[in-house]
């Protein structure tokens, strides 16, 4: 059943994701990081509310209650969505900077061999932003129990916090990529979250490793939807599809990695790679700068 769930999960997000590439072709406005801001806060709201029900419901009752849920959603959602035609790019009115408006929408057109490179370059900085979040998600709470003397309730609220910092950055981001751009939004970030990540990682203290969990979070937050973005202008559903895999393969590969680090070094140590590999989406996006500018 997982694996059925699993599978049907990477589907779906493969169709949002294209499908809010043709509403950002047509509303001509970077719109990709409001779609997975609320994507972040349902997971936050989602893990909210499961701990809450914890204590009262039984798994069994809890997971019935949740199909019902996506039951009666798909079913308001999906006549909406399948009635409706995918939306064409709008007609361009006034000039402005080709890095801060989407020109076009999922490509239809056979794919060479230098789109299909940007392709899994875009896909490999969406897995360097997304393999932070999955060790922070299994380890962070660790690092701030084990090395930091956290108290549990404590400890727990680190990704709390990486994750509510992320949903605001995300929220946002549509008006930072209007002002700032793609480049400079992708590679301002992966400075951010590499700053906040040495100080998350090598803080003498709780509360400063709390605050650089937070800054981790926001400096993340618009890298991947730009990446996912830009895969599927390049190279339409199969972009999107190449950039999600390989950033989930991201999330799968954090966790893993920092456990064999951290056996090999130590925690703190480990988890610095997180600021490596953010540091470098950084500067794959600004190497990236021309492509994503087309």
């Amino acid at each position: 059943v997982l694996l059925v769930f699993g599978a049907a999960y990477g589907g779906i997000n493969v169709a949002f994701n294209s499908a809010a590439v043709d509403l950002v072709a047509a509303l001509r406005r970077p719109i990709m990081p409001s779609f997975h801001g609320a994507f972040s806060l349902g997971g936050m709201v989602g893990a909210g509310l499961g701990g809450l029900v914890a204590g009262s419901l039984s798994p069994t009752r809890h997971l019935f209650g949740l199909t019902v849920t996506g039951l009666l959603v798909t079913a308001v959602a999906g006549r909406a969505l399948l009635r409706l035609d995918p939306p064409a790019p709008a007609p361009t009115r006034t000039p402005a900077p080709a890095d801060r408006i989407p020109r076009e929408g999922l490509a239809p057109h056979r794919l060479d061999s230098r789109t299909r490179t940007l392709v899994i370059v875009f896909g490999l900085i969406a897995l360097c932003t997304a393999y932070g979040e999955g060790a922070l998600a299994d380890w962070g709470a660790l690092h701030l129990e084990q090395d930091l003397d956290a108290h549990p309730g404590v400890a727990a609220a680190g990704y709390s916090c990486f994750a509510l910092a992320m949903t605001i950055g995300r929220l946002s981001g549509t008006t930072l990529l209007e002002r700032l751009g793609r480049t400079r939004t992708v590679v301002a970030g992966g400075g951010t979250a590499a700053v906040g990540m040495l100080l998350g990682a090598l803080a003498p203290s709780v509360w400063a490793a709390l605050l650089g969990f937070a800054i981790t979070g926001l400096g993340l937050a618009n890298i991947f939807p730009v990446a996912v973005e830009r895969a599927g202008a390049l190279a339409g559903p199969s972009g999107v599809a190449t950039a999600s895999t390989l950033g989930y393969g991201g999330m799968l590969l954090g966790p893993p990695a920092i456990g064999f680090m951290a056996d090999w070094f130590s925690l703190p140590a480990a988890l610095t790679s997180v600021a490596v590999l953010a540091a470098v989406a950084a500067v794959i996006g600004f190497g990236t700068r021309r492509a994503t500018a087309n």
